[in-house]
């Protein structure tokens, strides 16, 4: 083998003979070619052979992986029925929770239908999707088939066929499509627990209602948490293939030609390309597609504990001197997780036997988990690893297992003011008869408090480990806080009790 320097100085040589040619190329006569020539020696002409023939294998494992893909990609037609608005003209309702990642300028460009001034329209949009069944059954976005009246598929060969909605997951913004249809080419759905950071993805879909597309890149990152689904079951891919609206709920393939990914959501300035966009992993879709098969919908293990992630501070102040787990932020009362003996304040550090290394991971790890499973959690508490045994049950609609939020309060010299939670405030809070505590009436902008994620209407309930009942105790509790160790509180927001951590005093607050 021959070094990295022989390769370049090849390099150099040939795009420095193009260089030097295309600047006289314009001023010679076509007869007439500049007397320039490239010279190589038997080791540049082996090397340079060498990495020609490297870049063809890349390139063929490209072209053999979206051959093998693309006959079971698809376009999606979604049609909308549009009540009559007079003369205007119509855009598509983009979900809320994906309307930061693709923006509303390019849909106006792209997707944007006139009709007369009485007479009713139709709101049209093109996503796409991948046959993973050949009796017809296609896997695309919720997103893309949300609201449709009407939804045309077609196929790689450019039969039109209509489709019907088997099942939906909007948790994790996934449809299962069927089409009646013969001789269709199902693709492989891939381990996607086996990929690096690095590893070569094409993109295939219908990005700007251009079908069958194919983009090239890498996969950026894994594990990715975006908050763009409803319930937050996220775990996504990110890559930086280029996506674009439309390629929503198309393949992202490995060199193997398996499909790895769905792609979802981009994250953008402009509503276009700009290098990151998500999929869902194989092994998500997977499950999901399996059980709408199945049964008709899926189902998802609760524990009945609210979550959050644990941040230094907060693992510092419980003694914690670990990285990575999931802080318990309170338990749902008679919940599998309560009947465990879980509490607030719990650091989750394994879930079955496997290692918890944010909240996000672990609500996935519980949700992947049938109801009725008995599993086990390592947690820490008191300065202790101790193993509790559980049993999961069923995720309503209505006990979501989320996370319990951000992060809160002090008192005056942290830039926040508070006043003792009387019966009124709380049943205006719709806090539970009696209820004791402070509530934060105010919070400065651009304080320590403001900074750490303190709201007015937080009830503070606890200031270290110690209750607070009055605002009279909340201060004598405050006087006590060293600024410069912090101090964590507990707080009822919303209906959720969570922890907070903050630092700091105000600029020129003695200390």
């Amino acid at each position: 083998m021959f070094g990295l320097t022989k390769h370049a100085s090849v390099w150099f040589s040939i795009v420095a003979t193009l260089v030097v040619a295309s600047q006289f190329g314009g001023n010679v006569a076509a007869e007439d070619p500049p007397k320039f020539s490239l010279k190589l020696g038997d080791q540049e002409k082996f090397s340079l052979n060498v990495a020609v023939n490297q870049a063809q294998n890349l390139s063929q494992a490209f072209q053999k992986a979206a051959k093998s893909v693309r006959p079971a990609v698809v376009s999606v037609s979604s049609v909308r029925k549009m009540a009559a608005r007079g003369r205007g003209r119509s855009q598509p309702e983009l979900p809320d929770e994906l309307r930061r990642f693709f923006g509303e300028d390019p849909f106006e460009k792209f997707f944007q239908f006139p009709f007369g001034p009485d007479s009713g329209g139709e709101q049209q949009s093109i996503g796409s999707g991948v046959i993973v069944r050949e009796n017809g059954y296609l896997v695309t976005n919720h997103h893309v088939v949300r609201g449709a009246d009407e939804l045309t598929v077609t196929l790689a060969d450019k039969r039109q066929l209509t489709a019907t909605v088997v099942g939906v997951d909007q948790r994790t913004d996934l449809a299962v499509l069927k089409i009646n249809a013969t001789g269709l080419s199902p693709a492989v759905l891939g381990d996607s627990d086996q990929l690096e950071v690095g590893e070569w993805v094409v993109a295939i879909g219908s990005p700007l209602g251009f079908d069958q597309t194919v983009t090239a890149g890498i996969i950026s990152a894994v594990g990715r948490q975006v908050s763009v689904t409803q319930g937050g079951y996220e775990d996504f891919l990110q890559t930086d293939a280029a996506i674009n609206p439309g390629n929503s709920g198309g393949p992202l393939v490995n060199l193997r030609g398996e499909v790895i990914g769905i792609n979802t959501a981009i994250a953008s300035r402009t509503g276009g390309y700009m290098g990151i966009g998500f999929a869902i992993p194989a092994k998500i879709v997977k499950s999901v597609v399996d059980q709408i098969l199945t049964s008709g919908k899926v189902t998802r293990g609760r524990i009945g504990a609210m979550i959050q992630d644990l941040t230094p501070e907060l693992a510092e102040s419980f003694g914690y001197k670990q990285s990575g787990g999931a802080l318990i932020g309170d338990v749902v009362p008679d919940s599998p997780a309560a009947k465990a003996g879980l509490k607030a304040g719990d650091i989750v550090v394994k879930f079955q036997g496997r290692e918890v290394k944010s909240a996000g991971e672990f609500r996935n790890a519980v949700a992947a988990t049938s109801p009725g499973t008995k599993a086990t959690i390592d947690i820490f508490r008191d300065g202790k690893l101790q193993t509790v045994r559980i049993e999961t049950d069923l995720l309503s609609d209505r006990d979501e297992q989320s996370p319990a939020g951000e992060e809160s309060p002090a008192s005056g010299r942290f830039g926040f003011s508070v006043r003792t939670l009387t019966p009124e405030l709380a049943a205006q809070l719709s806090l539970k008869e009696g209820t004791k505590g402070v509530v934060v009436t105010s919070v400065q902008s651009g304080s320590v408090a403001s900074r750490a994620g303190v709201k007015a209407n937080d009830v503070i309930v606890a200031v270290g480990d110690k209750d607070v009942q009055t605002a009279d105790e909340f201060h004598a509790a405050m006087k006590s806080v060293k600024p410069e160790q912090g101090v964590r509180l507990r707080l009822i927001r919303e209906g959720a009790r969570l922890f907070l951590f903050f630092r700091g005093t105000e600029p020129g607050t003695p200390r």
